[in-house]
């Protein structure tokens, strides 16, 4: 009968979770958090009211809906789901009413503990297990109250049916809460992935559109701007006169022009001209050392921790663009006296680079729009040099992935492939 009544809570608890796979495409719905608890409130009220009741005490899967709300929903979420379970225990009442409540209680504090390590873990294989483990805690604290309540009420006799039979129950409603966990968190994460996986195709199709249309444009532009140029420098070389200075400054400008423009030909199409294995941590040293005097400039301390035998293998010039660019963003974000971080070291047999400012940070619809077209924060930007780096970063297959909050900064972090270490490199270290 107990294992019937658990199944008919695994149905309950897929309910809402098959429901937010379903809605999970409308922002307005699938990440907010007051929707995630009504459903998650909703599931766990069921699982009580259809609970088998037994020792004088409920048997139900009620927590699974809790633990799932706050490490999907936020604190918000769960403080919901929280309230629909204290709410309906209340009204089913009882002898261990009092045992309830601090069952519940309990339940929920070691999620609310450690939901802000949940969701910054990035692998899915690893949330799921992490879910899973989450999800024994209740079992340990139901297993708990249970020993404390029957003891308490001389309801437990020593006998060796009364063991048999207790251990069945335990066992059951262990194994049971644990595949409930699983299959749950399981089709969460699925539905997660999938709105990634859209908003990945979305954002490289908006890219490849833009790509195409800078690289038309910039490719029109240039021909009849490098037949300006050399005709200004011809002039030049005869002007001795006043208008020397002018053509010059003209020039000057032309050449800036020319700068603007291999960009949007380097956002459309990164040329990767020579591709070279090289120790990571010196592209990075030579790149602070050249961005160093901005810093100063600005007031601003510059923090490394830089791992010295990540080795990669790539273009080292443009990788080397990409992170002055982002560097620099960090820079020019923070205030005086403000720190900016860089971070090298390896995770899950990537390269993992971080780059993080103490700026006044960005809002999360500011956050959706970096790497748009003529977006950007700062007040003469254009968002063409975010642009340029992303896609410089993309097209090495890495990624980069910007987290900010308000008055606290913005932190970037690189995901690059490691590449092994060759002879030559070897021998160039011992010798160093």
């Amino acid at each position: 009968m107990l294992a019937e009544k658990l199944l008919l809570h695994v149905l309950i608890i897929l309910a809402p979770v098959l429901i937010y796979y379903i809605v999970s495409d409308n922002n307005r719905f699938g990440k907010s958090p007051f929707f995630i608890g009504t459903l998650q409130g909703i599931a766990a009220s069921l699982c009580l009211l259809f609970a088998h009741h037994e020792y004088g005490l409920y048997w139900d899967l009620r927590y699974i809906p809790l633990v799932l709300a706050i490490l999907y929903g936020g604190p918000k979420a769960g403080l919901m789901v929280l309230g629909s379970i204290l709410a309906t225990r209340t009204y089913l009442g009882g002898e261990a009413l009092a045992f309830g409540y601090i069952s519940g209680i309990l339940a929920a504090s070691v999620p609310f503990l450690f939901v802000g390590i949940f969701q910054k873990i990035q692998s899915k294989k690893k949330r799921i297990e992490a879910a899973v483990l989450f999800g024994l805690w209740p079992n340990l604290i139901m297993l708990s109250v249970l020993i404390v309540y029957l003891l308490s009420h001389d309801i437990y006799e020593m006998k060796l049916d009364g063991n048999i039979e207790v251990l069945i129950y335990i066992i059951s409603f262990g194994v049971i809460q644990v595949i409930g966990v699983g299959f749950a968190s399981m089709l969460l994460e699925s539905a997660i992935e999938r709105e990634k996986m859209k908003e990945e195709i979305r954002r490289a199709e908006k890219l490849n559109t833009l790509g195409e249309l800078a690289a038309s444009i910039a490719h029109e532009v240039r021909n009849p701007l490098t037949v300006v140029k050399g005709f200004l420098q011809l002039m030049q070389k005869q002007e001795k006169g006043q208008n020397f200075q002018y053509l010059s400054l003209v020039l000057t400008e032309l050449g800036r022009a020319e700068a603007i423009i291999n960009d949007y030909l380097n956002f459309a199409k990164p040329e990767f001209k020579k591709i070279e294995k090289f120790y990571l941590y010196e592209l990075i040293t030579d790149v602070l050392l050249l961005i160093n005097p901005l810093a100063m400039t600005k007031g601003v301390q510059i923090d490394q921790y830089l791992e010295k035998n990540i080795i990669i293998e790539t273009d080292k010039n443009q990788l080397k663009q990409a992170l002055v660019n982002i560097v620099k963003n960090a820079i020019e974000a923070t205030p005086q006296d403000g720190r900016v971080s860089v971070n090298l070291h390896l995770r899950d047999n990537q390269v993992c680079l971080t780059i993080k400012d103490t700026g006044k940070g960005m809002t999360s619809e500011q956050l959706s729009r970096i790497g748009s077209l003529f977006y950007s924060t700062k007040e003469k930007g254009t968002g063409l040099g975010t642009m340029v780096s992303i896609r410089i970063i993309e097209t090495m297959n890495g990624k980069i992935n910007y987290a900010s909050k308000i008055d606290e900064g913005t932190e970037v972090t690189i995901l690059l492939p490691v590449a092994k270490l060759d002879s030559q490199l070897e021998e160039e270290k011992q010798v160093g």
